[in-house]
């Protein structure tokens, strides 16, 4: 064999398989490793510009939360009240993350916040759980199969699957926790209309409500059987190294009796007060689960049917799938790849997952979430 042939084949051995050419970093509980923003294909004066924007947009005050959440729906939402804890805003945070690695931070990154409509995408997650394990055999299935106790026996009710909870297009009647489905964002000038609204078929109406988002954590606790919070401590947290300072709550009025034990049921955002309390740094490692479809180390936590699946638009509402946002089309951030995901909240809180740069932003009290991403974008050299 010549010489330059043996080299070369011997270099071919030792070449790395594609897809292969470096181990996904994931970081170990209580650590995280920076690195240099160029390290990781980043311009870092692009990057400090991005940031700047980002410190710049953040909206702080009032920081009393609990006055800002009345003051935000109760003129328009009959009876308004808070029926869960609250937690005052004090600074804004957030993390740039490429390759694994934080290239970017500011702020109190540990501080336990409130975290309202972000909390949607850790139910959904919940939902994921429940059909890996078996516990929910088709997402298309009626939902009275799993809870007979008559939220799903009317006429109208008892068509409504798990797919539109999942994607709020069940348009469920009702009352839970004492507030009727009209009052949370009722739709229409004509308030004498509010309780005798027509009923859409469901599936072809979209509405963002609250009452039903918390329908979906009430069914589900009905299926698990257990405490959400339990069931993503144990299943999804634990796993990924967060922190145990994060905290899920219901309302005052939400406990129940299951199997002779009583628990509650906790709110998917925190439009009633309540919701997930949690860490931008516990945000992340949530985010980078997602930016690795689903799998952290050798474990593969999240089915990768269900991230394709929480992926594919809402018919009615196409920049909507499984309580995540998407960029279908590019409409919503058209300087992002049509593939990116986020969870959001009130107040500007958000998980950004953008797999195909493998890129993560986590922002708290930062409601820019286009521009932000827009001027990350730029910083990207490779």
């Amino acid at each position: 064999m010549k010489p330059k042939l043996q080299f070369l084949l011997v270099f071919i051995l030792f070449l790395p398989l594609p897809g292969q050419a470096q181990q996904a970093y994931y970081p170990p509980p209580a650590d995280w490793e920076r690195r240099a923003p160029e390290s990781t294909g980043m311009d870092a004066k692009k990057l400090a510009t991005a940031v700047a924007l980002a410190q710049s947009k953040a909206v702080i005050e009032p920081g009393d939360l609990a006055k800002v959440i009345t003051d935000s729906f109760s003129p328009r939402e009959p009876d308004f009240r808070i029926l869960g804890p609250t937690k005052p805003r004090e600074n804004s945070a957030g993390l740039i993350i490429r390759k694994g690695y934080i290239v970017a931070e500011w702020g109190d990154i540990e501080r336990v916040d409130m975290t309202f409509s972000v909390v949607k995408s850790y139910l959904s997650t919940i939902m994921a759980l429940a059909l890996r394990d078996g516990l929910v055999d088709d997402i298309h299935a009626p939902v009275a199969r799993w809870v007979r106790d008559g939220k799903f026996s009317s006429e109208h009710n008892r068509n409504i699957s798990w797919h539109h909870l999942m994607n709020q297009t069940s348009d469920w009647q009702g009352t839970l926790w004492d507030v009727p489905d009209w009052a949370d964002r009722p739709e229409g000038e004509d308030r004498t209309q509010w309780p005798n609204r027509e009923l859409h078929k469901p599936g072809s109406h979209f509405k963002y409500n609250d009452v039903r988002i918390n329908l979906a954590a009430y069914s589900l606790l009905q299926v698990w059987r257990r405490p959400l919070p339990e069931i993503l401590k144990r299943e999804v947290m634990d796993p990924i190294g967060a922190s145990t300072t994060w905290r899920w709550h219901g309302y005052e009025n939400s406990w129940v009796t299951l199997d002779g034990q009583k628990m509650q049921s906790v709110s998917g955002g925190g439009h009633f007060g309540g919701g997930l309390f949690i860490s931008s740094l516990d945000h992340a490692r949530m985010g980078l689960l997602f930016l690795r479809n689903g799998r952290w180390r050798e474990q593969q936590i999240v089915p990768t049917q269900w991230i394709e699946a929480m992926r594919q638009p809402t018919p009615v509402k196409p920049d909507y799938g499984y309580m995540w946002w998407l960029n279908t089309g590019r409409q919503r951030i058209p300087a992002a790849p049509a593939s990116v995901f986020w969870a959001a909240g009130f107040g500007g809180n958000y998980i950004y997952v953008d797999q195909h740069n493998d890129l993560l932003i986590v922002l708290r009290w930062v409601p820019a979430l286009p521009e932000v991403v827009t001027a990350v974008m730029t910083a990207i050299n490779d």
